[in-house]
């Protein structure tokens, strides 16, 4: 990184774009925007126009999925068929180095936030860090080792398939698997069962338990699967009183099978603020390209 003096990034979402640059040197953000997430073309002129006004050595992009992230693919860093209309086969990762004749790295928005994570934990190889958003849609990333588990393919966690819980007979949101993590859990399912959507919904209403439940689930299997030392939960649908209820049903599964540490240890929210950790896994992401 010897001339280099800045670093961009893009979180990718459905609903909207967040670009931001970091200056190197002193770690700070220099400049931010927030954009709509319409067409393709409107959104990436946006996006280009930004970095053609606030230029950066690299960048790092955490986008929606799913995204082809294997190198040796030929529609590598491209996002795959998607319900998002217009988006399907989107080139991502080649668009943003041709126009901006710039280094890119691309990985899913919730690696990127998983990376972000790992970083501002301590970045400690020895450990497994496992990071889950619970939003309009469900999905997790993990870094073992300092490594992405998935190298051709990244994570699907949010289509788990999930036992239901009793009273609740709601068929499931996901189109191609109904009652599935994200069918169950994502934030649109609040407003499904009840009309009302889920910020407008009282915390304590019922609907809420339901959510609490199929996410034990989820991390309840990804922690069987790998082992994590920490669990991550993200997303605007659950908060920290939402994860005692978590902590609770994920005790219940285990049923003393493995041991753990403590659940408030384990399982928690992020520890960058304001839904930062992907800006930041991409800042980091980005400067990897540069040595």
């Amino acid at each position: 990184m010897t001339n280099a003096k800045t670093v961009g990034s893009i979180e990718a979402g459905g609903t909207k774009f967040i670009l931001a640059v970091q200056d190197i040197e002193s770690g700070k953000v220099i400049a931010t925007d927030r954009i709509p997430t319409t067409s393709r073309d409107e959104t990436f002129t946006a996006c280009v126009d930004f970095f053609k006004k606030n230029p950066v050595d690299a960048l790092g992009i955490a986008t929606f999925g799913p995204v082809d992230i294997n190198p040796d693919s030929r529609t590598y860093g491209y996002i795959l068929d998607t319900p998002k209309p217009g988006w399907s086969g989107a080139n991502f990762k080649g668009f943003f180095e041709k126009e901006l004749d710039i280094p890119v790295y691309i990985t899913t928005d919730v690696n990127g936030s998983c990376y972000g994570e790992y970083i501002a934990r301590g970045a400690d190889n020895t450990k497994t860090y496992l990071y889950v958003t619970i939003g309009t849609g469900v999905g997790g990333g993990i870094i073992q080792e300092g490594k992405f588990i998935g190298r051709n393919y990244h994570p699907e966690m949010g289509h788990m398939m999930v036992v239901k819980a009793e009273g609740d007979d709601y068929e499931g949101g996901c189109p191609f698997h109904g009652a599935c993590v994200e069918g169950m859990a994502a934030g649109p399912s609040l407003k499904a069962r009840t009309g009302i959507p889920g910020e407008d919904l009282p915390r304590d209403h019922k609907v809420f338990s339901f959510l609490q439940y199929y996410v034990a689930q989820m991390l309840y299997n990804a922690y069987m699967t790998t082992r994590p030392d920490v669990m991550i939960v993200g997303g605007s649908v659950l908060n920290e009183d939402d994860l005692v209820q978590v902590r609770k049903y994920f005790d219940d599964l285990n049923n003393n099978y493995v041991a753990t540490p403590a659940l408030d240890e384990l399982i928690v929210r992020p520890a960058v603020a304001n839904n930062g950790s992907a800006t930041l896994g991409d800042f980091e992401l980005a400067k990897k390209l540069l040595k």
